[in-house]
């Protein structure tokens, strides 16, 4: 089917979600949850096929790693979609106020409409834009990249199953089949179908999305995130904290990319990082400084703006807490910044000046995600301000009308 008669579907059917109740939404999303499950040594079949072709073609671990599907990963996803189907309804809330001539203004959350999601190799997003944006009323138009071609054939099948059986329209969830640059560029001015385009991805793409879309977008994913290690950090804090964010899962845009440290505490601290990272094979890139204590390859300009997804860590020693905060403002991407620290005053100061979605004290960049913030599933880590930032979850996924209601008021 071409690009143009799905996204015709995709409009009909967003039309039809008008006034569909909770329960009915709910048990649609249930029953992804079960059909998942179920379905999942299909799932994994078809993710082989991507696997061993990705291999051939050279497609590098960390991305593989976001390719990669099993039972408890699709069990994990599953768990994540009943989490949805969980959350109270972000449809029909309403503010009113009655105006002096007795005009009765209702302001009442209502679906976007249809989003339009672009995205590589992750076939775990899929699930999470077609859940929430069922669970929000929306219809989604999906276009996955030739790395997940199969996967995702196999989990959108899924999908419309589950939508089957609840009595809701098939086409609410579309798969571009064509997954050609040329079909993406044409996406992305789909202005009369698509009321909300989400790139998800590497820099590249999110930069051509920006570029070339005449659809309203929300910029989610590059994630050049630093962990600031302040002079009267707890060090075995750190080290931990450090640790868990660079190599639980290096290629996801919330991990470390690169680790700021105080000046006065580099000497005594920095070793400590090298063998705390070694048994982890992580490749460390510094600045002259670090070059001088740890003797390791030193970091190129372009090394302090690189979100490298893999095993890899640029480190950068500043003087003290402002030009830390500055350091991060010029080369981070918006999305997650933390800091280590025991002085208060340093955490205000960070906490207000940096300039991130997230923001952390003692704790993981990793943690900036939907399900662990308590948002459910999540479409993306907006880096934008407008208009939401942060999680882009459930409420993110809706817009508003006003109702205004009369007596037979005329305007003098």
């Amino acid at each position: 089917m071409k690009l143009l008669e799905q996204a015709i579907k995709v409009k009909q059917a967003s039309e039809s979600l008008v006034g569909i109740d909770t329960e009915q939404l709910n048990r649609a999303i249930e029953l992804v949850a079960e059909e998942l499950v179920n379905q999942a040594s299909h799932i994994i079949v078809a993710n082989e096929m991507d696997m061993e072709h990705g291999c051939a073609n050279g497609v590098p671990e960390a991305r593989l790693d976001r390719l990669m599907l099993n039972k408890a990963r699709i069990k994990d996803m599953a768990n994540d979609v009943r989490d949805v189907a969980m959350l109270p309804d972000v449809l029909g809330k309403f503010q009113g106020f009655t105006r002096p001539n007795g005009l009765k203004v209702t302001k009442l959350t209502v679906p976007l409409g249809v989003v339009g999601m672009i995205y590589e190799s992750r076939p775990n997003v899929t699930v999470d834009a077609a859940v929430l944006c069922l669970k929000s009323g929306n219809a989604v138009l999906l276009r996955g990249g030739k790395e997940a071609y199969h996967s995702n054939q196999a989990i959108v099948t899924v999908i419309k199953s589950a939508l089957h059986q609840a009595g809701l329209p098939t086409d609410a969830v579309e798969l571009v089949q064509d997954t050609s640059r040329k079909t993406a560029m044409e996406m992305m001015k789909l202005t009369q179908y698509l009321d909300l385009l989400i790139p998800r991805g590497g820099a590249s793409l999110i930069q051509s999305v920006k570029v070339n879309a005449t659809v309203p977008i929300i910029e989610t994913g590059t994630g050049n995130c630093h962990i600031y290690i302040n002079e009267e950090a707890n060090v075995q804090m750190a080290l931990d904290v450090l640790v868990n964010a660079k190599v639980q899962r290096p290629s996801v845009c919330n991990a470390c990319e690169s680790v700021v440290v105080d000046q006065s505490v580099a000497t005594t601290l920095l070793p400590l990082i090298k063998v705390a990272l070694e048994p982890y094979h992580v490749e460390l890139r510094g600045c002259d400084k670090t070059v001088d204590i740890l003797n390791i390859p030193r970091a190129s300009v372009d090394d302090f703006y690189t979100e490298y997804n893999d095993l890899i860590l640029s480190i950068k020693i500043v003087d003290g807490i402002d030009q830390a905060i500055a350091h991060i403002n010029k080369h981070g991407t918006k999305h997650s910044e933390a800091i280590i620290t025991e002085n208060q005053a340093h955490v205000k100061k960070f906490l207000q000046l940096t300039d991130a979605a997230c923001v952390y004290h003692n704790a993981s960049t990793r943690f900036s995600d939907g399900s662990e913030l308590g948002f459910g599933a999540e479409i993306g880590i907006s880096t934008q301000k407008l208009h939401a930032r942060g999680p882009f979850a459930l409420e993110a996924l809706t817009t508003y009308k006003y109702i205004i209601e009369g007596t037979g008021q005329i305007r003098k």
